[in-house]
């Protein structure tokens, strides 16, 4: 189930409209999903300020298909952004964007996780790159579409508010990284 779908050129217009966030919401409402808590829909209206700068360059066709919100099934996982297309072979690809609005990230001794400010404090939460994979994991095991299309999944985080990929990118979450490059700001 997908929450918000439409073209690279709908969903430039609608974030430009200031729209996106409100959008997403109703369709929230209108599936009857959960989600929609005020910090969610802040984090909506941001974050996809970063992603329609990211998508507007013009190698980026207009009817590119952009998804937001997608619930991979049988799980209660939801991908934050998808975009999907084909190269200028004809290969489908999809683009799952796990989006961050981390200012701060620490390292930990532990496996694909990372230490970082959420909420009303400092927590262990999944290394973004990790998360990205294991959404594109699921839905390659999964999705009969993607399957049987042979649609390639390219994995990655974005952490729009992070000054530095130092951290994100230490050497230690390499194995995650490789399957799911984590992009910072700068």
């Amino acid at each position: 189930m997908i929450v918000y779908s439409g073209t690279k050129e709908n969903f430039v217009e609608d974030v430009a409209a200031n729209v996106i966030h409100d959008k997403i919401l109703q369709r929230i409402k209108l599936l009857g999903i959960a989600g929609g808590s005020p910090p969610e829909i802040a984090s909506w209206r941001n974050s996809m300020q970063f992603m329609k700068t990211v998508i507007e360059i013009e190698l980026i066709p207009s009817d590119a298909s952009v998804s937001i919100e997608y619930a991979i099934p049988l799980t209660n996982k939801r991908v934050d952004f998808i975009l999907a297309g084909q190269d200028e072979n004809y290969q489908d690809y999809a683009v799952i964007v796990e989006l961050k609005q981390w200012s701060d990230v620490q390292r930990t001794e532990k496996d694909a996780i990372v230490s970082t400010y959420i909420g009303q404090g400092v927590r262990e939460v999944s290394h973004p790159s990790y998360q990205a994979w294991t959404y594109a994991a699921l839905i390659e095991d999964y999705n009969t579409t993607v399957q049987t299309e042979e649609i390639q999944l390219k994995p990655c985080a974005y952490l729009h508010n992070l000054d530095s990929g130092l951290v994100i990118n230490d050497p230690f979450y390499e194995p995650h990284t490789s399957k799911a490059p984590a992009f910072v700001s700068s």
